[in-house]
């Protein structure tokens, strides 16, 4: 296993951002950059040894920066924060004070604001150890950056070891009472990116659902059976995505025990015979299958577009901090919070 670092490029404000490469001993490769904490590769082998890159992302820190790409924003593989997914119109109250936030989708506040994590310069270290490589990626939110009261201080953890884990871990302490809720957004394309994920199969370890109205819970957890929403036993991405109006954009409430790493789900495809398992802390999972990815011109080839990468973004509930009902969000000082993900690669 190995830990390599190089320049990614330089930010509109000429800060020079690094890009760090981890590679274990089966082939697997995972580049990581300081800015947004974006997994921006993973290189894996197919069933027949064939390398390719399985996840969206660009070779070049200006395509992140580009106007075309920010313009459709879809967070290819960043770390959302402070608080990941929708608050409803941007809105919440917290220990009798109210406050908010930008409203940066539809009427809601998304992924922690205008400026969240994923367009932020983390610090770096580089870990390791004899048993795995990875970069250790820390960042201070000052009290009411984006609207969220307290100094929050965060770090995210990416290890990959020689049993193709790559894991993710998050901390974050806080001086003020305040709510965090951290996810990352990678997308997985298990093809390397030659076919759209429709023909991907995907199995979920999820009963349950938060129904959702304009992609805000009502608060309601219904169950998946008999609905497009069941992926208890495996099946393919396009089955029935027919009968939703822009795809899968949902949070799975996931079979869990409080703080305990369980399975969450596997996405797999059949002609690469690629798969990935996902593992996590996290009570929710959000299944988006990408239907608002921009189509890119990238060095004169156009890229991406709709279907073109599935994200399973480990959670907690959309929402969280207006549904008391839901798992909390919350976080006080003098508490800790800990969360991780892991996702296994493999073939079949």
């Amino acid at each position: 296993m190995k830990i390599t670092k190089s320049i990614f490029g330089k930010t509109n404000e000429g800060v020079e951002v690094d890009l760090f490469t981890l590679t274990n001993d089966n082939q697997l490769t995972v580049q990581i950059t300081n800015y947004g904490v974006i997994i921006t590769s993973i290189v894996a082998p197919d069933k027949n040894g064939q390398l390719n890159n399985i996840v969206c992302g660009f070779e070049k820190l200006e395509n992140y920066l580009s106007p075309e790409y920010l313009g459709s924003y879809p967070y290819f593989g960043s770390i959302c924060g402070r608080v990941c997914n929708r608050i409803a119109n941007g809105k919440f109250s917290l220990e009798g004070k109210n406050y908010s936030l930008a409203v940066n989708n539809g009427f809601n506040a998304l992924h922690g604001g205008l400026i969240g994590f994923d367009k932020k310069i983390w610090t770096a270290e580089i870990i390791e150890g004899p048993d795995k490589v990875g970069v250790n990626l820390s960042y201070l939110s000052t009290d009411m950056e984006e609207g969220y009261p307290g100094n929050l201080a965060t770090t995210c953890t990416y290890t990959l070891n020689n049993k193709n884990e790559l894991t993710i871990e998050y901390t974050a302490e806080t001086d003020q009472t305040t709510i965090v809720n951290l996810t990352n957004h990678t997308y997985f394309n298990l093809t390397g990116g030659n076919e759209p994920i429709l023909n991907h199969d995907l199995e979920l370890n999820a009963k349950t659902y938060t129904e959702s109205v304009e992609m805000i819970p009502t608060g309601e957890i219904v169950p998946v059976k008999g609905t497009p929403f069941d992926f208890q036993t495996k099946k393919k991405l396009g089955k029935d995505i027919a009968s939703l109006i822009n795809g899968y954009d949902l949070n799975f409430v996931l079979k869990h025990a409080d703080g305990k790493l369980v399975y969450a789900g596997c996405l797999s495809e059949e002609t690469s015979g690629r798969m990935v398992e996902v593992y996590t802390t996290q009570p929710g999972i959000q299944l988006y299958t990408g239907y608002w990815i921009p189509e890119l011109t990238i060095d004169g080839h156009k890229k991406f577009g709709s279907y073109s990468g599935v994200a399973l973004e480990t959670q907690h509930y959309p929402d969280s901090i207006n549904k008391p009902q839901f798992p909390s969000v919350v976080l006080s000082p003098g508490q800790k919070l800990n969360e991780k993900t892991v996702y296994t690669f493999g073939t079949k």
